[in-house]
């Protein structure tokens, strides 16, 4: 069987029970990154064999992965944070175990997405989650799109390189005045929710550049 096992966004202590155990009795895990995920496994004291599945990884890591499927053994795929397959290569690896017929299962854990909708304070009835907008080919076409949505709430990630020009994008397709909710450092220590309008929220940035750090979750 494979698992979708979420794991903690930043903060270690957001592991359910059944997500360290599901980790412990499996034969093999997937990770985005083995390093990364190592440092969880050890806090838990998971002596688990690894290997690395990313959105590198060829078909060969994919039949790997499969060939131990068939021969019923249990694999547990996770990402470097939050719940597989979200922004994230995880759902190729899960394509391709539905193809062949093996069980699949999802354990509920971390997401981004819901997280920060949840404290936003904007409407979670109906929303878009958009993951990573492209930095070239469909970005204006999204945004022109987004920008006539006025019935959901929109989630987008954002990483720090591109915040600034994001914002600068938002401004432009949304105007300035437009609300938006910004959280950076998520289930961090120093955590924190920017409110305002976009011109706002870029003001808050240009004065304080030590903000500019990891990566967002920008809901507008």
């Amino acid at each position: 069987m494979l698992y979708i096992v979420p794991t903690p966004i930043w903060n270690l202590e957001d592991m359910t029970y059944r997500a360290v155990r599901i980790l412990g009795e499996v034969d093999l895990i997937a990770c985005e990154d083995t390093r990364t995920s190592g440092v969880l496994l050890k806090h838990y004291d998971i002596k688990t064999p690894t290997i690395s599945y990313h959105s590198h990884s060829g078909q060969t890591k994919t039949d790997k992965i499969i060939a131990m499927l068939q021969e019923w053994k249990d694999v547990a795929l996770i990402s470097d944070a939050g719940t597989p397959g979200i922004s994230d290569p995880g759902y190729a690896l899960v394509q391709e175990v539905l193809l062949q017929d093996i069980e699949i299962t999802a354990l509920p854990g971390p997401s981004a997405v819901i997280t920060a909708l949840s404290a936003s304070g904007l409407s979670s009835h109906h929303f878009l989650y958009l993951g990573f907008l492209p930095v070239k080919k469909w970005r204006q076409t999204i945004l022109t799109r987004i920008s006539e949505n006025k019935t959901e709430t929109i989630v987008i990630y954002e990483s720090v390189h591109r915040i600034e020009r994001t914002l600068w994008d938002l401004a432009k397709y949304f105007w300035e005045d437009h609300k938006i909710v910004i959280w950076r450092e998520l289930s961090k220590k120093f955590e924190q929710y920017v409110r305002g309008t976009i011109s706002e929220t870029q003001e808050y940035f240009k004065e304080n550049p030590g903000k500019v750090k990891w990566e967002f979750v920008i809901l507008l």
